[in-house]
């Protein structure tokens, strides 16, 4: 018996050498499929009355995370970076500043909730993976916000960070400068995004997961 097995071990092992190749482009398939996705999901952008204009809410994590959960981490930022670069090509209108953004913070979000998923596969792994991932997301944007990406905005667009806060305080008006905009507003706003997002995936993951796994 432990002779068969042994056998068997190496045809298996044969078999997945040679497929490395056809594996290598399936990744790819499944990798532009999942990033030409999120693109067109990011025109679907949309406000949120409890935030401030500026702060867009877009569902284009979904096919990055989907991708990351069913083919590695890998696979996540790769979904992140190429949507990113699409919409940097066909639609941005902040100079690169905004899809540099989405794309970072993205990835940390894809990254975390996947390496806690790829532990062991099950929807307590996804839970904690999704729950993680979003908490990781919104402290990165919010540092990332506060030391860089809203300075760079005020600069591009030539406006004071006072505008940005101030649009905020038309909406929370605990928001009273840069501090209390990230506190009250950009981690709150990816809180938001992290917990519709994972509840999506794991809501339809399961349902196509057979497909990517082929």
């Amino acid at each position: 018996m432990n002779s068969k097995t042994e056998v068997n071990q190496k045809i298996e092992q044969r078999q997945l050498v040679s497929d490395k190749p056809l594996m290598t482009t399936k990744f790819l398939v499944k990798v532009a499929i999942l990033s030409v996705l999120g693109f067109i999901i990011m025109f679907a952008e949309m406000a949120i009355p409890l935030f401030p204009s500026f702060l867009e809410m877009d569902l284009s994590d979904i096919p990055a995370l989907i991708g990351a959960f069913s083919l590695g981490p890998i696979a996540g930022i790769t979904i992140e970076f190429i949507k990113n670069i699409l919409h940097f090509i066909f639609k941005s209108q902040t100079g690169g500043v905004g899809e540099a953004a989405n794309f970072l913070v993205g990835s940390v979000f894809v990254v975390v909730s996947s390496i806690i998923y790829n532990i062991k596969k099950d929807k307590a792994h996804a839970l904690m993976g999704i729950i993680l991932g979003t908490i990781v997301m919104a402290v990165v944007a919010g540092v990332m916000n506060y030391y860089i990406l809203i300075p760079l905005f005020a600069k591009i667009f030539g406006a004071p960070i006072e505008v940005f806060v101030n649009i905020g305080a038309k909406v929370t008006p605990l928001i009273k400068d840069l501090k209390t905009l990230i506190i009250f507003s950009i981690v709150p706003f990816n809180l938001l995004k992290g917990i519709i997002v994972g509840l999506v995936t794991m809501i339809i993951y399961k349902k196509i997961s057979p497909i990517l796994h082929r």
